[in-house]
């Protein structure tokens, strides 16, 4: 049983290692991607049209002009998860104290880490009867509200999601947003580039003779069927994470609380969309925050999240009783 545990520590250490090596491979190789899409609309397929005039231009303008934006969004939203820090622990974090009667919050930590966990983990603290508080045993620090442990990045993420291979970091409180934005981007342009291309992928099993040299050709071929593939696996994917929105958790959360029927953080459709991407409409569908937003809603920096009164109550009692 113990070099069964050894093993499977090893294997998870090694595959963690093997993820970090990926690092600017994963991005060359979706810029890559990028290129050989850019190469077979805009080079072979619709640019040269442009000044053919009449109908052609027109078809031409009406798939460039929507390619390009999407494009642009696209490339910011992948490189704002790409170099925005998910969130960490500060150094010195302390949960939140009542100033009024000088108490810690009694749901800070609250999760699912179980009674039993929770009373062991407060006992660290010094009060065993008060599960309030997670410490992670390998950062060997206090945990906030919804931070979980990250094997890869070797660190505690706020409100961790999961680690992204393809982003080459961890998407957690602070990057979220534009995770969600660069899935729903892809999804648009991946689409966009599957149906433009889509004429030119059925002339290949016609019997007509196609213009084009092999390369060009081969390339055409090559980007329809890359963006087809990308474009169907970022709906479903995109689709989990709307629903993961609405109900204002995240992916580790979502297998977490799979047993639970209430969740605690769920404010109403809304308030959860506003939690993500804030309440300033002109910032929705830009990997930004609003001035505003940031300082007047603490969820957005990943510490402190607000969560329905009734199911603090319920809960801190359920695990007192336990």
């Amino acid at each position: 049983m113990h070099r069964s545990g050894v093993t499977m520590a090893w294997n998870v250490f090694k595959f963690c290692t093997a993820l970090r090596g990926l690092g600017s491979i994963m991005i060359l190789l979706v810029l890559g991607i990028i290129g050989v899409t850019y190469y077979a609309v805009v080079i072979t397929n619709y640019g040269p049209a442009l000044f053919d005039g009449g109908l052609d231009s027109i078809i031409s303008l009406s798939v460039l002009i929507p390619f390009h934006f999407l494009l642009a969004m696209l490339l910011w939203s992948y490189f704002s998860v790409v170099f925005t820090d998910p969130g960490g622990v500060p150094p010195k974090w302390r949960p939140a104290i009542d100033e009024e009667n000088g108490d810690i919050d009694p749901m800070i930590g609250l999760e699912f880490d179980g009674a039993s966990s929770g009373l062991q983990q407060s006992s660290m603290l010094g009060d065993p009867a008060n599960p309030r508080v997670r410490i992670c045993r390998k950062c060997n620090q206090l945990k906030p509200p919804r931070c979980h442990h990250c094997s890869v990045c070797g660190r505690c993420i706020l409100k961790m999601d999961h680690h992204c291979v393809w982003v080459v970091n961890c998407v957690g409180a602070l990057n979220y947003k534009y995770f969600l934005l660069f899935l729903f981007y892809t999804f648009l342009e991946t689409a966009l580039v599957t149906l433009s291309l889509l004429p030119s992928f059925i002339a290949f099993f016609s019997d007509g003779e196609i213009p084009g040299t092999p390369g060009t050709l081969a390339t055409t071929f090559l980007s329809f069927v890359l963006n087809l593939a990308f474009s169907l696996s970022v709906m479903g994917f995109l689709i989990m994470h709307i629903s993961l929105v609405a109900g204002n958790t995240t992916t580790i959360e979502a297998y977490e609380k799979k047993t639970t029927p209430k969740w605690r953080y769920d404010l109403g459709r809304r308030r959860n969309f506003e939690q993500v991407f804030g309440t300033d409409k002109k910032y929705w569908f830009i990997p930004a925050y609003s001035e505003e937003d940031l300082r007047r809603m603490p969820a957005l920096q990943g510490l402190e999240y607000p969560s329905r009164p009734e199911l603090d109550i319920q809960g801190f009692e359920h695990l007192l009783s336990g």
